[in-house]
């Protein structure tokens, strides 16, 4: 044993320039390593978290709606809830008759409202039949409103575009137009957006060899061909005709009511 471990010292002891080398070799592998791991930590994206509440397509905001803030009147002792749920869910407090209460959000059936509590300040969902309104037209105006909109999710989904859209809901459905025209006078904005999808075409010829005499097909050249385009025209920014060239023929097109917007 004492031999052996005499010899493998020596070995490495008679060879400092092995292992310099080695040593080297190490060191700007481990400096590669560790920049690539570097650049790859920046180029990631960070994920930010967002609430499920944004996330919830049963579920629009107000805000884009009204100029103002949307108030109801508590006109019952109106318990609130931490999900549209309601009492499936955990009671966070209860809003006392005569309370005024912004409201926030809503779904189908329950509002998020936003007030004084008890104990301070208290945000949660409660039920539309606990609440009133100055104008007796507000509340069946706010279910046409949120009715419109899932109607709207889902055009946006699949990418489709109705008469009743603002300009701003196409976007959101088709992107941006590629060609613009629009016009801009007393009454508002008119105008006419284009869509138009395209695609290539490749063009070939055949020729001979000149030795084998067999035939082959050569690429000659390629071009840009229209594959169909959307014609959208609005006026005051609401679309009001919908015209499409498509290879299997014109589409249906859907009309809906046109956007509520509460400006009090």
């Amino acid at each position: 044993m004492h031999l052996c471990l005499n010899t493998v010292n020596h070995t490495f002891t008679s060879t400092p320039m092995k292992h310099s080398f080695i040593l080297s070799a190490l060191t700007a592998t481990f400096t590669i390593f560790t920049v690539l791991i570097s650049s790859n930590a920046q180029a990631l994206p960070s994920k930010k978290k967002k609430s499920l509440l944004d996330n919830d397509p049963e579920v629009i905001y107000l805000s884009q709606y009204s100029a103002k803030p949307i108030i109801f009147v508590a006109i019952e002792p109106a318990n609130v809830y931490a999900s549209k749920k309601g009492k499936a869910s955990r009671k966070l407090g209860t809003f006392k008759i005569g309370s005024k209460l912004q409201l926030v959000a809503m779904n189908e059936n329950a509002y998020r409202v936003s007030g004084k509590g008890k104990h301070g300040k208290l945000s949660g969902w409660v039920s539309p039949n606990v609440l009133a309104n100055k104008d007796p037209e507000f509340v069946d105006n706010l279910k046409k409103l949120y009715l419109r909109q899932m109607v709207i999710n889902q055009l946006i989904v699949n990418k489709e575009v109705a008469i009743g859209m603002t300009i701003e809901e196409v976007t959101q459905s088709l992107g941006k137009p590629t060609k613009k025209e629009t016009k801009i006078n007393q009454n508002g904005r008119t105008g006419k957006w284009e869509f138009i999808t395209y695609e290539e075409q490749k063009h070939y010829h055949y020729v001979t060899d000149p030795v084998s005499r067999q035939v082959y097909k050569r690429l000659s050249h390629v071009t840009t061909e229209e594959k169909s385009k959307l014609t959208v025209e609005f006026a005051n920014d609401v679309v009001t005709s919908v015209a499409s060239m498509e290879d299997n023929g014109p589409s249906k097109v859907r009309i809906i009511n046109p956007p509520i917007i509460f400006g009090f």
